[in-house]
């Protein structure tokens, strides 16, 4: 939890420091006046959040036997929940969804409904497609400041088509994985394992 709260704490000050930047005049400014974003700085930004990220859903997926991939809570509000295994395709097949929009790319055609393949099942298999989907990820952060580059909107993002950007669309692939994060977690510890980023 402290993890993740400082993660909200940095992505707030660096929204904060690009909004204060521009109102003190240390922004950049374009030709017609408008102030822009230093993208390298944010990039490299970014590229701390997503490894910090990467690590602790990757970590937590590895961490639950692959026995309990089929775990989903029955006791309370849970029907129709998806399991463990679900959980982190649908992470997966989202992070691949929007870093592809994120680079002008079509949405990959085996990310279904955000579900991800069904080829992919095993314990093995999903976090193989776990890692690729943050490399995909990965690649849409290192191209953000490159204007050769379009960007799309995506059918799964609030964004509509003219706003998206590619720094708002992986900054919602992070917001959107650790939403997920939260549920590995409680999933987890449903099953007597500690998440490694909680451990001492």
């Amino acid at each position: 939890m402290k993890t993740m709260k400082w993660l909200w704490i940095a992505a707030l000050l660096l929204t904060w420091g690009s909004g204060a930047r521009a109102q003190t005049g240390t922004e950049k400014h374009g030709g017609n006046g408008a102030t822009t974003l230093d993208a390298l700085r944010e990039k490299r930004a970014l590229q701390v959040l997503l490894k910090s990220v990467e690590q602790q859903i990757v970590s937590a997926a590895d961490a639950m036997p692959a026995d309990e991939y089929g775990y989903a809570p029955t006791e309370g509000e849970f029907k129709g929940v998806r399991t463990f295994a679900q959980q982190v395709k649908h992470l997966a097949a989202s992070n691949h969804i929007l870093a592809a929009a994120a680079l002008g790319e079509d949405p990959p055609a085996d990310a279904g409904d955000e579900a991800g393949p069904e080829t992919v099942r095993t314990k093995a298999e999903i976090l193989e497609y776990l890692n690729g989907s943050f490399l995909h990820l990965g690649k849409a952060i290192d191209a953000i400041g490159n204007q050769n580059l379009p960007v799309k909107g995506s059918p799964i993002s609030p964004l509509p088509a003219n706003a998206a950007t590619r720094l708002a669309l992986t900054v919602e692939s992070l917001i959107h994985a650790f939403d997920h994060y939260g549920q590995m977690v409680e999933y987890l510890r449903a099953n007597g394992v500690v998440p490694p980023a909680s451990r001492p």
